[in-house]
């Protein structure tokens, strides 16, 4: 089975930038059709902020973060990444990422279990 490790997360003044990263420990399958970033806020329920679709490279953003965060994904270091730019405190969540071969509107389906630690981004 498949492990992510997310990191990068940490205290950053509004307008600042952070990029985080999702490492897989094997090849990335080819049977993926999303690998996403979601982020939760204490309380709050998980929400999707971008997906990319490694076959295709469909890329989908909320609304909230476009123009701002960007996905990409290498290969080569079998890492998903999400730059975000000009952070707000409303960014301020647990960050996670996840895929599947599974999807719907572009977004991977993940299942409780798949969940890992995330990474936490504090914008104040």
């Amino acid at each position: 089975h498949v492990q992510l490790v997310e990191s990068g997360g940490e205290l950053v003044e509004p307008g600042g930038s952070l990029r985080l990263s999702c490492i897989f420990s094997e090849n990335i399958d080819s049977r993926l059709c999303g690998m996403a970033w979601w982020r939760r806020v204490p309380g709050l329920a998980l929400d999707g902020v971008a997906s990319l679709n490694p076959r295709n490279r469909k890329i989908i953003y909320i609304d909230s973060v476009k123009d701002r965060f960007t996905i990409s994904l290498d290969h080569a270091k079998k890492t998903l990444y999400l730059q975000m730019n000009s952070l707000t405190p409303d960014d301020t969540a647990m960050y996670y990422c996840a895929t599947s071969t599974l999807c719907s509107g572009g977004w991977p389906i993940v299942g409780d279990s798949e969940w890992r630690q995330g990474t936490q981004v504090t914008v104040s």
